[in-house]
Order: C-alpha cells, then sequence, then structure tokens
C-alpha cells in the first residue's frame, strides 16, 4: 500500500471517531502521528493539514456538498461523508493537490471500505464540485449576515449571533478571520537560560527548518512554525523551553506574584502557570497545584519534573469545594476555571461543533461554584486571578460582577504588573480596561489565542 493511500484513510477514521464524538481531535491526531511515525515526514504533514482543515472547514464543505450531491450530507453514510468532507477540502483548499488525484484516491478508498456501489456517486460529486466548487455563490453579507458569516469562516451560527451581540460586527469579522487562521505554537524560556544559550537553542531550531518568530509581548516567549511536535525541540527534553500560549503567559504576570509567596492554583492541568508561578515566587515560596483526577495531576507532575521545579506540590482535589484548612492560605489564588472554550478553537478544531448555546448556563454554574470555593482561600488582602480561554460575557465580565457583589473581591489594576512590552502594544481603550483590573484577550485583534483575566484582591 503506497503510504499516501495509508494517510487518506487514516484521515477519515479519524474524522469518523471525531464526527461521533469518541476522540477530541488534539488529542486524537497527536495519539495517531506518534503510532504512525514511521511514515514519511510529508504524508505525517498532509494527514496533520487534511484533518485539521476538513474539521476546521467543516461547515462551508457541507454546504457545497449539499449544493452538489443529491443525497444531502446528513444522510450520507458517515464513512462517505468523511471521504468526501476530507476530499472537498484537498480540492479547494490545498492547490498542491491536484483535484484529479484527490477524486481518483476518494474512489479507490470508497472501493476498498466495500462501498464499490457508490464510487460512481463519489466520483460524480467530486469532479462536479472540482469544476463548478470554487465559484459557488455563498449567502449574501448584507441580507443575511449571520448565516453568511457562518458559511464563510465555517462557524456555528449561533457563535456568530453570539459574537455579533457582544463584539459588533467589525470586531466579529476580525475575529472570524483570526480564528481561521493557522496558529503558530508558542514556546517560552525558563528564567536560568543564558542569552547565550538562548541563542544557541534558537539556532538548532532554525537548522531543523523550524520558522521562529520573537513575539512582541514578552521577552521570554517565541512563536514556531513548521515543527512536527514540540517534544523534539532542542532544549525541550532538558526543561530550558515550555509550550504555553503568551495569553496564559500573562495571566500569570497579571497575577502580581512575588518571591516568597504561596501560590495555589486550583484549575492546575495541564500545568502552564503553576510552572510559570514556581518560577516567580523563587526557592523561597511555594505553588499547590490541585485538578480533580490522577491523570491531570500525572500532567502536572510531568510538566514540573521535566523543567526540575521543586517548589511545587500536586494535589488531587474538585475545584468546587474547599475545606477549613484551606482558609484564607494563599497570597496568590489561580481559578483558571473550565470554560466553553470559544477562544482556542483555532488550535482545537472541533470544538465549535461539540458545544451549544444551551451549555453557557451550566458551564457558568461550575464557574460559579468554583470561584466561590477560590475565593475562600485567598489571604485578606491577597489576590484572586480568574481567567478562561472562553470570549462570552457571561463567563468573563459577568463573573467578574458576581464576584465583587457576592465574594467579597474587587478587580485592581494590573498596570504595574503587566510587563511594558505588552503595555506599549495595546490602544487607550485596552489600557483603561488593565487599569480597571480586567483583560480581553481577542484573535485576530491581539497575538494571542482568545482570552479573558481579571485581577481580583480581596478586600
Amino acid at each position: 500500500m503506497a503510504q499516501t493511500d495509508n494517510a487518506r484513510e487514516i484521515i477519515v477514521n479519524m474524522l469518523m471517531k471525531i464526527s461521533a464524538g469518541e476522540e477530541y481531535s488534539h488529542v486524537l491526531l497527536r495519539s495517531v502521528l506518534e503510532k504512525y511515525d514511521y511514515l514519511d515526514k510529508r504524508d505525517k504533514a498532509f494527514i496533520k493539514q487534511v484533518t485539521e482543515g476538513s474539521l476546521e472547514r467543516r461547515i462551508t464543505i457541507d454546504y457545497i456538498l449539499d449544493a452538489f450531491s443529491r443525497t444531502p450530507v446528513k444522510k450520507m453514510k458517515p464513512f462517505i461523508r468523511e471521504l468526501l468532507r476530507m476530499s472537498v477540502y484537498q480540492i479547494l483548499y490545498m492547490s498542491r493537490v491536484p483535484a484529479r488525484a484527490a477524486i481518483n484516491e476518494a474512489v479507490k478508498l470508497a472501493g476498498k471500505r466495500g462501498f464499490g456501489g457508490l464510487t460512481g456517486f463519489v466520483n460524480g460529486v467530486l469532479r462536479t464540485i472540482a469544476r463548478d466548487g470554487k465559484d459557488y455563490p455563498l449567502p449574501d453579507e448584507e441580507k443575511k449576515p449571520v448565516l453568511a458569516f457562518s458559511i464563510k469562516y465555517s462557524m456555528p451560527e449561533w457563535i456568530v449571533e453570539q459574537f455579533l451581540k457582544d463584539f459588533g460586527r467589525e470586531k466579529t469579522l476580525k475575529i472570524l478571520q483570526g480564528l481561521s487562521e493557522t496558529r503558530p505554537v508558542t514556546i517560552r524560556f525558563q528564567k536560568n537560560v543564558s542569552v547565550e544559550e538562548r541563542a544557541a537553542l534558537l539556532y538548532a531550531m532554525k537548522e531543523m527548518g523550524i520558522s521562529i518568530r520573537k513575539h512582541p509581548y514578552l521577552e521570554s516567549a517565541y512563536e514556531l512554525s513548521g515543527l512536527e511536535g514540540a517534544a523534539a525541540l532542542p532544549g525541550f527534553p532538558e526543561g530550558k523551553i515550555t509550550v504555553q500560549d503568551v495569553s496564559s503567559m500573562l495571566a500569570a504576570e497579571a497575577a502580581g506574584i512575588k518571591q516568597g509567596d504561596f501560590v495555589l492554583d486550583v484549575c492546575a492541568a495541564p500545568g502552564g502557570k503553576t510552572a510559570y508561578a514556581a518560577m516567580l515566587t523563587g526557592t523561597e515560596g511555594s505553588v499547590e497545584a490541585r485538578d480533580v483526577s490522577s491523570y491531570k495531576s500525572m500532567m502536572i507532575e510531568e510538566t514540573c519534573a521535566r523543567l526540575g521545579l521543586k517548589n511545587v506540590t500536586v494535589k488531587i482535589r474538585d475545584a468546587r469545594w474547599a475545606d477549613e484548612s484551606d482558609r484564607e492560605c494563599a497570597d496568590v489564588v489561580f481559578a483558571d476555571v473550565p470554560c466553553m472554550g470559544l477562544g482556542v478553537m483555532g488550535r482545537k478544531r472541533d470544538i465549535r461543533y461539540r458545544i451549544c448555546r444551551e451549555d453557557l448556563a451550566s458551564i457558568t454554574e461550575l464557574q460559579r461554584q468554583i470561584v466561590r470555593a477560590a475565593a475562600s482561600c485567598v489571604k485578606p488582602r491577597g489576590t484572586l486571578l480568574y481567567s478562561t480561554c472562553s470570549m462570552t460575557r457571561e463567563e468573563n465580565e459577568e463573573m467578574v460582577s458576581f464576584m465583587e457583589k457576592e465574594l467579597g473581591l474587587k478587580t485592581e489594576s494590573m498596570e504595574k504588573v503587566l510587563p511594558k512590552s505588552f503595555l506599549d502594544c495595546l490602544n487607550g481603550g485596552e489600557l483603561e480596561e488593565i487599569a480597571r483590573g480586567t483583560m480581553r484577550l481577542l484573535p485576530g485583534i491581539h497575538e494571542t489565542d482568545g482570552f479573558f483575566f481579571a485581577r481580583m484582591k480581596k478586600v
């Protein structure tokens, strides 16, 4: 079997599992690429791009398929549906893949998997789309903006409506465009890595064919493109670098952690902010990282062990509950709460299909339970750093209002604790927001994932 045939079959199998809700896309893709590590580098890149692209562009692809197929997408057999989605993605979005090759491979794969009676259907639909699909009109953006933006940016209509309500048309279009762009991997150098050693590691990465860009917001952060996985990066196994989005780094900076502080991270997995806090508090201070399962706790322990952090304790605890021993114990509490995850849809492509508007009420109730417990752990005049990787007002600004009204917390300016390099990149309105103690980061507008954080003081 040729490797390209095998690659396409691997992709369809993954798409079927993801669509059935059996696996999360980013988890499944990572494990599959590890399993098929023997494949050619180009085949692995092909698998990654087509899997992620077929998921990300699903709504657009289904719109095109429904226009050219006698059988609606929803009524297709699962294998044929994912085979066509994968093939349409190649035809419409991958100029380096000849349409003829994508069609022929799809027809062969349908026959191989026992759908010989449908090879004519697959062939006909794909040939018609290859001829006419690129010019097929989208809905009118002025008459039907929600439907038009949904199909153009492959985003569920309810999310488009939510963005339009919260941000208005101009910002919504920038956010949707930002979520459609491929996000680079962001790494952070540990504090103990010298300038010379950092330069040597960056040079070694360039020699591997990786594109590198210094991030403008933080001195220790760099964006990498063209890498297969972080584990093979020079310096990663030795704990000299770690993967973390700049939004998460900024949230940790916003807490204003001092040498000797005791920091409690109540929803800590996979351990990025825990590790950042351990660096800021120094050997005189300590961090206690908690999460709800042994699997998540193991992730935190692995991160801290690789980075050589000796001042971190990891515990399995449900963040919704705090006991008497927790009362007013911490100088700083991180509450990076479970959320809808709308800010990271550019990295986790299937989030948009797994959540619905009705989930928001249960998510915000869970968040209220967690912040109520977290607030009881903060010392008088201590800090609670609230954060989400989402972009709804209900999860962010309204949760801050809840904490101010119900939990004895008040927002506090972050001007003096956030890096000047970041503040210099912001406009006047954003600086006013930071002075009030909150910050909303938006994809397409800021050079980060979508994120929100608030610095809360116990008064």
